[in-house]
Parts: structure tokens; sequence; C-alpha cells
């Protein structure tokens, strides 16, 4: 379910965080004054350029168009005030940075004239003990990604997916970052994507679980079912991961097939491996979404049949006790003439007929299967 607030109602200083001795922000040193700016660096040749004090985004832009290279701001849940000196500086389109500082968007690929905006989903596997009709199975978030010529931009959005380690390897490639822009946004996608796999992959440990619990045998050999709560709840995670794969992959076709001003054609070819898994992903989750259909009508259907077997059972024994009642019901009825009533063994007789009888009824009903 996704955890992302909505941002309109949040008011904060735009006051920086305190900085480390190794150029980025620490947003975790004075939590009285937070920072949407995670970090910022300028890159030029593929090295991260060290300075004496940490850059803002402005700073940094004005170096990047002194000196070369391009600049990388990392930014978590910017306010409108926190991100419109950023969109000014840059010259972000209007509507681009509303939906950036608004989230709760479906990814997509927009292209601008001088930049490209790119939406993600995040998602996190919620590890579990039991999945329950209430379980959280998929956390969302959001990362939103403005690539330009000479600068980029991640918006991220929710508790998780941070890209720290993700920069820092990127930092360990040299000649890859060199690429500029583009390169970033590939990582980003591939990295995003690589998220998915692995959470397909305990997806379909919970949907195998679910599986095995519905048709796995229980008394007399017939399957024991589930309740249905659990696959429902099942099914509703997977819709979420459904709603975050599928928009995507058309977006990263697009950036695999068509030239693009602001993508190297190094980095380009790179994206048809990300499409390609994207697409082994969105089969994963679309064959989750029929199996569970399935499994629930399967379950719906066995607590049908369930309820027809008690029935079938509680008809098979009213009518075996319906005849002692019958029986009782005629020597009920106090006439002088009653059959063998003065005989001595008439008592007997009488009951041993009618348990002869129930005996005959119940051994019919057992062969047919009604008991």
């Amino acid at each position: 379910m996704s955890m992302i607030r909505d941002l309109r109602a949040v008011v904060r200083p735009s006051r920086p965080a305190p900085r480390k001795d190794n150029g980025t922000y620490d947003t975790t040193r004075d939590p009285a004054t937070p920072s949407a700016v995670v970090d910022c660096a300028v890159y030029r040749d593929g090295v991260r350029v060290q300075t004496a004090a940490p850059l803002s985004p402005q700073e940094a832009m004005r170096e990047v168009r002194r000196d070369g290279g391009f600049v990388w701001i990392g930014l978590h849940e910017p306010t409108e005030a926190e991100f419109a000196g950023i969109a000014t500086e840059f010259g972000l389109h209007p509507l681009a940075v509303e939906d950036a500082v608004q989230a709760h968007q479906r990814p997509k690929l927009e292209r601008y004239d001088d930049s490209l905006f790119t939406v993600f989903k995040t998602i996190h596997y919620v590890d579990h003990d039991q999945l329950t009709a209430n379980s959280e199975v998929v956390e969302t978030g959001e990362v939103m990604c403005f690539t330009g010529r000479d600068f980029f931009i991640t918006v991220r959005h929710g508790g998780q997916g941070s890209l720290r380690a993700l920069r820092h390897r990127l930092q360990d490639e040299p000649e890859l970052l060199a690429k500029g822009p583009s390169a970033v946004l590939h990582a980003i996608a591939d990295h995003v994507v690589d998220g998915y796999i692995a959470v397909a992959a305990s997806l379909q440990d919970d949907v195998d679980e679910v599986e095995t619990e519905v048709f796995s045998p229980g008394r007399g050999g017939t399957p024991r079912g589930t309740d249905a709560g659990r696959i429902y709840q099942l099914k509703r995670e997977v819709m979420e991961f459904k709603r975050a794969v599928s928009p995507l992959l058309r977006p990263m076709q697009l950036l695999s097939e068509r030239p693009m001003r602001l993508i190297d054609p190094d980095i380009q070819k790179y994206f048809r491996d990300v499409a390609d898994h994207l697409a082994r992903v969105q089969e994963q989750v679309m064959g989750f979404d029929e199996l569970l259909n399935s499994i629930l009508q399967a379950n719906l259907a066995q607590a049908s049949v369930a309820q027809n077997e008690d029935m079938r059972k509680i008809t098979a024994w009213a009518a075996i006790i319906a005849v002692p009642t019958m029986v009782c019901g005629v020597y009920g009825m106090n006439f002088k003439y009653m059959p063998e009533l003065h005989w001595k063994y008439g008592y007997p007789v009488i009951m041993a007929i009618t348990a002869t009888i129930c005996l005959g009824i119940h051994r019919t009903l057992k062969r047919n299967g009604w008991l």
C-alpha cells in the first residue's frame, strides 16, 4: 500500500541541514532543521568534483556552466517553496514541477524542450511471518527524475528507495558516469527494475503458499481451503505492484528505441536490457493476478461444495431417523387393534425391523456418497 503523504499540507523551513565532511548534506544530525536536499554534487569526466564546502544547487549549476560537467541533485519530499528556487534555476516545466512535489503519479516519461521528466514507482517487499487478511505485502514510493543536458535532479517520495548506495556505486565507475545525466537515468531505471525482480520472487512464495493451502488435501482427501480474505488481500497487493510495473514498460521501450537528444547513444542500448527485464516482471505480475483469480474462484467453489456436503449429510441422517419416527408415531396413537399389540415378541420384532430398515438406508446412502 502506498505510504506517500500529501505534501501540500506540509510546510517545512527551507534552511539547509548540517553538512557532513564528505560534502553531502546530513539530514539526521539536527532534526529541527530538515532540508529537502539530500546530496548535491558536480561531476566532471565521470569524477565527483571535491569542494571545500558543500555546494548549494545554484552554486553547483554556476560551476557547471563555467567549467563544464553536470550537476546531480537529490531531494527527498520537497515542499513547493523548497523546490521553487531549483525549478527556476534549471528552467523546469511547471507541470513537471507540480507532479514532482505532489507525488501520487503513475509511471511515465514526458519530454519538454530542454529536459525529460520520468516517474518511477519504487516497490519494497514487507516481510511477514504469516500472510493474513490485513497483511501489507508491498510498500510503494516514487522517484521523479529531471534529465537535462548538464543536470540531473531526483525527487524521492516515501520512506524507502534511497539512492545513496546507487550514487556511490556510480562514482566507482567514472567511465560510465562520464556519459552524463543519461547514464544516471539508466542506472536509476535499472535499480528500480532490479527491485521489481526481487519483489516478484518474494510474491511468488506468497502465491505458492496460498495455492498450496487451497488445494492441499484435508480430512477425507478433499481440499481444505483457506481464508478468502487472505487471497483477496494478496490480490490487492499484486494489483498495487501491477500499477507500478505496467505503465513503465512503454517509457522504457521509448528510451531504448527512439533517438533522443538528451540520451547518449551509447547509453540508449542499455535501456533495451531494462525494458526486457521489465517485460519479464510484467508477465510474472499478470500471471500472479490471473492465478489469484483462479485460486479465489476455486476457494469459493470449495466453500460451496463443503456446504452442499453438509446439507447432504443432514438430509441423509434425517431420512434414517424418519423410519423410527414413523414407527413410534404409529404405535403412539393408542388404537385398540394395533398390529402385534398383544404378542409377546411384538416389541422386539418391530424394533428389529426398524433397525434393519435404518441400516439398509444408511448402507445405501453411504454407497452413494451421501455419508
